[in-house]
């Protein structure tokens, strides 16, 4: 939002308006012993000018590297007018929309949001936002826990295809509640959740099964078989998705016969940046059966007595629950800049422009890799299909190969080798619609130049890839 400053009279017309001599007297009840005085080392300030050159240069020099590295954050295509209205001071600035009769452009934004959202996911409701999709993840099972009666267990299936962070971040937050994420092993062909693998748990009380599609490494998971498999068992499914990917995927509440029953995601492809890793949004949405279940802000359309659209929030008053005990949530926090953003974003584009992003993720992927894969050094670990990401293996140590990566102003991926140690050498790559074929052919040029360079300085090969 542009800075306006106050002039020397727009000052003086304040300060006689309330009857002060000068600013300082505003501030007259604070004990001298307690202000600090003159800020020492504090250089001059610096005009408009000077000081976007100054913070211009200091950002370049963090360079501006190439990204092909996804692992839950995507490098996309922002258009230029969806932060320019999102930063126009009657959202920038808007304070959260508890008085409805102050608060419809601001109310409307949020309930066209929902809307969206409902019709990407397939499913009933919607709500306004989380905090990130980590810990949306987190909502979603105490949610499933408080929803699915009939389950006593408190017990969750979570496959280790589910992102990471997503079950570290799950774990700390139900640990102390008596919920138990059960992890499910990953299929080593496939890299996905084989649905006969969930047999042993026939018959046991489960209360919900977490299925992430695409999932972590870009696989795409056998949806049907597993929703129906949760369903013969009593189960809840919750859905973690890539916002994105629904406008090509099955949606979440069309899986199997009768969909998933709570979907959540990261909303950060929908018109954020990257950003060093965040402000990001989380996404919810649900069957309208469980929609008293839902943490967070529900905004509602109705009618004046005029017979005009009005909107408002509903069912609940905030997303802040006063009575601890009886809360749906006690982190809902909400992200309300950024979901105006995801709608902007999503209005712009519309169906067809989020569709042919998508489809333009999954070429540019499928070129990179077809790409890389060309070095015999470089192979493809998974056989199955996937979205926009998927997992390279690497033969020779991968620290070697990206440090000079690095060098040459490329972020090459996410490496595994923490996540998944029992993976070895293995990379997780991603090209999203931003990548052109020179910066596909950028990368595979300097990584083909690398190997040649390893190869020959005798670096350790590994004997056999899988």
């Amino acid at each position: 939002m542009p800075f306006i400053p106050h002039t020397e009279t727009d000052i003086r017309d304040m300060l006689g308006a309330i009857g002060a001599s000068d600013i300082e007297e505003l501030f007259d009840e604070i004990p001298s012993s307690l202000r600090i005085g003159e800020l020492t080392g504090v250089p001059e300030g610096m005009i408009e000018q000077e000081i976007s050159r100054l913070m211009y240069e200091r950002a370049d020099t963090d360079g501006r590297p190439l990204c092909f590295t996804g692992a839950g954050s995507y490098d996309h295509h922002i258009p230029a007018a969806v932060w320019e209205i999102t930063t126009r001071g009657e959202f920038y600035s808007a304070y959260t929309p508890y008085q409805a009769e102050a608060s419809q452009g601001t109310l409307q934004v949020l309930y066209e949001f929902q809307s969206m959202m409902a019709g990407l996911t397939g499913m009933d409701v919607s709500n306004t936002s989380l905090y990130d999709g980590a810990s949306a993840l987190a909502e979603a099972v105490l949610m499933a826990v408080r929803a699915n009666r009939k389950s006593k267990s408190r017990r969750i299936l979570i496959p280790t295809t589910v992102h990471p962070h997503y079950r570290k971040t799950t774990h700390t937050i139900v640990k102390n509640q008596g919920i138990e994420l059960v992890e499910v092993p990953y299929c080593s062909d496939g890299g996905n959740t084989v649905p006969d693998s969930l047999r042993h748990f026939e018959g046991e009380d489960i209360a919900a099964l977490v299925i992430q599609h695409p999932n972590f490494f870009g696989i795409l998971e056998e949806v049907d078989a597993l929703t129906e498999w949760a369903k013969s068992q009593g189960a809840l499914v919750v859905a973690v998705t890539n916002p994105t990917s629904l406008a090509l995927l099955k949606p979440p509440g069309e899986w199997g016969e009768q969909g998933a029953d709570i979907a959540v995601g990261e909303g950060q492809p929908l018109g954020a940046p990257l950003a060093a890793g965040g402000p990001y949004f989380g996404f919810m949405c649900c069957k309208q059966a469980l929609v008293r279940q839902m943490p967070g802000r529900i905004a509602g359309r109705t009618v004046d007595r005029d017979g005009r659209n009005g909107y408002t929030l509903t069912l609940q008053a905030r997303e802040q629950h006063i009575r601890r005990s009886k809360a749906t949530s006690n982190i809902c926090t909400n992200q309300g800049l950024l979901v105006t953003a995801a709608t902007i974003y999503m209005a712009l584009l519309g169906a067809d422009g989020l569709a042919n992003v998508a489809r333009a993720c999954h070429a540019n992927t499928r070129a990179l890799v077809a790409r890389l894969t060309e070095s015999e050094h470089v192979k493809q670990f998974f056989d199955r299909p996937y979205f926009h990401e998927t997992v390279l293996q690497f033969s020779l140590p991968l620290a070697d190969v990206m440090r000079p990566l690095y060098a040459h102003n490329l972020l090459p991926g996410y490496d595994l080798s923490k996540d998944y140690p029992e993976m070895g050498n293995a990379l997780l790559v991603c090209a999203t619609e931003a990548r052109t074929p020179a910066d596909i052919e950028l990368y595979a040029d300097h990584l083909n130049r690398i190997i040649q360079s390893q190869t020959a300085a005798g670096c350790p090969v590994q004997p056999k890839m899988a």
